[in-house]
């Protein structure tokens, strides 16, 4: 069997609203991701513009890696990481959008964040947009409806491509960018708060709206891609894809078709526009069915086809079964929906687990699009026990990720272009769906429960010394 690559990627991924803290701090200004409040798995987070008392924020503080990113990354170090998946916040550069010149306090974090990893010669993988949109861009311009978001965000994007030219290499401008093709993102990724809604996963919709903005976003991202490779012609440019792999719950043939379609329609439209630079005809002719008419000229047609990504990221989670026919069965934890998969176990939350999805996903993705791939994201939320010794057995996580990276060198043996892969979160942070901090993803334990109490102290888990030797060994040793 083929292994990894001698130069292997291997690490972890966060992003700066789930783990830094410190909202308001040397100069950031206040982000989407600061108004939404504590929930857990029965009650949905609530979008607050008011501030208020009675709700916690866990955005605002997180795992405070803001005051802790030096303790932080010579954890990472310990473990042996290659690379670091990370994201700058928007809103600790341009507080509200559209300031006259950058906030230079935060850019001076970053380039501390950015010595710490060339310290111990982790390679850093930008994402520059990870739900940290300064919340002006909300309340001024409607989000990213509104094209002058476009230049904002390109304005935005060329400070850090300028001043970290010669530290990064991997940049990817939108995480999970394919999510605005549901509801839930339409804050946290778009910007926009429909009137009426209060819940994070309720929140109201105008497809048109979403899918115009979304549109937006990914001239966006070609504008920095073009922008970008004049600054340093070797940067790389990733896509970011919440890919949600699907199955027919049974072998009907309309259940197939219908998980082609959507597989297409979800999974691959962003991936297309990005990867190839235009919009694929089924995406095209379900918006006309819908009633979404995109505003693109001829001249943003020329963007998308010029600012094309090079390599292909992903996170990669589960699987979801769909199906014509009714089952009462549902994935009631998965808020992508789906139908209970009767061959794979699930997590507490109820998202199936499924590691041979992985490499289905790797094989097809390889084959659509013949770049180099690289795994952003992939991991477990589970309720951790920190023992009176410090100590944290999680060999549930162990199991989960070993499964997944045997799939993945399968899937290299099968000629797929892996260059890397980044377990969620490499240290405990806050959950977008849910805004907990139980629901625990990293190697690293952080002191910290759902209602803001604790020290911020970190304990090493037992993945945290089996991941070490994973990394020390290239995966041969799982």
């Amino acid at each position: 069997m083929k292994e990894f690559c001698k130069d292997f990627l291997w690490g972890g991924a966060t992003s700066a609203n789930q783990v830094e803290g410190a909202y308001l701090e040397d100069g950031k200004g206040l982000s989407v991701s600061d108004i939404v409040t504590v929930g857990s798995h029965t009650q949905p987070r609530i979008i607050s513009l008011e501030q208020d008392e009675q709700y916690y924020y866990p955005s605002r503080e997180a795992v405070d890696f803001y005051h802790h990113y030096k303790e932080d990354i010579a954890l990472f170090a310990e473990m042996g990481f290659k690379a670091y998946r990370m994201s700058i916040s928007w809103a600790r550069i341009f507080p509200n959008g559209d300031d006259e010149q950058p906030n230079e306090e935060g850019l001076k974090f970053y380039d501390k964040v950015f010595a710490e990893l060339k310290k111990y010669d982790i390679e850093p993988v930008v994402t520059i947009s990870h739900g940290d949109i300064p919340l002006a861009i909300m309340s001024k311009y409607n989000g990213w409806i509104n094209k002058d978001v476009i230049d904002l965000y390109v304005r935005y994007a060329s400070v850090l491509l300028e001043r970290y030219k010669d530290i990064v290499r991997y940049w990817i401008p939108f995480n999970e960018i394919n999510d605005m093709f549901f509801p839930l993102s339409t804050l946290g990724q778009g910007a926009m708060l429909e009137k009426g809604t209060k819940y994070f996963t309720e929140q109201k919709d105008d497809p048109n709206a979403r899918f115009n903005a979304l549109n937006n976003m990914m001239i966006a991202s070609a504008k920095t891609v073009i922008a970008g490779r004049k600054i340093n012609e070797n940067f790389h440019f990733g896509t970011m894809i919440c890919h949600i792999t699907r199955y027919p719950r049974t072998c009907h043939p309309d259940d197939v078709l219908l998980v082609l379609k959507h597989d297409l329609y979800y999974n691959n439209t962003c991936a297309d526009v990005m990867m190839k630079g235009e919009y694929p005809f089924y995406t095209l002719n379900e918006f006309a069915k819908i009633g979404v008419e995109l505003s693109l000229s001829a001249e943003e047609k020329a963007i998308l086809k010029e600012g094309t990504c090079d390599y292909y990221t992903f996170s990669y989670y589960q699987s979801i079964s769909e199906s014509t026919q009714k089952f009462d069965d549902q994935t009631s934890g998965n808020i992508m929906g789906g139908i209970k998969n009767p061959y794979l176990k699930e997590t507490e939350w109820n998202w199936p687990i499924d590691p041979v999805g992985l490499r289905y996903t790797l094989l097809k993705v390889y084959d659509r699009y013949r770049c180099p791939i690289m795994i952003t994201e992939n991991g477990i939320g589970c309720v951790d026990k920190l023992e009176e010794d410090g100590s944290v057995h999680d060999p549930y996580r162990i199991d989960y990720i070993k499964d997944h990276i045997q799939e993945m060198r399968k899937a290299v043996d099968d000629g797929v272009d892996l260059i890397g892969y980044m377990a969620w979160g490499c240290i405990d942070l806050v959950s977008v769906s849910t805004g907990e901090m139980r629901k625990r993803y990293g190697f690293i334990y952080v002191d910290r429960d759902d209602e803001g109490n604790g020290s911020f102290k970190r304990y090493k888990k037992d993945s945290f010394y089996w991941y070490k030797k994973v990394i020390a060994s290239n995966g041969s040793y799982l």
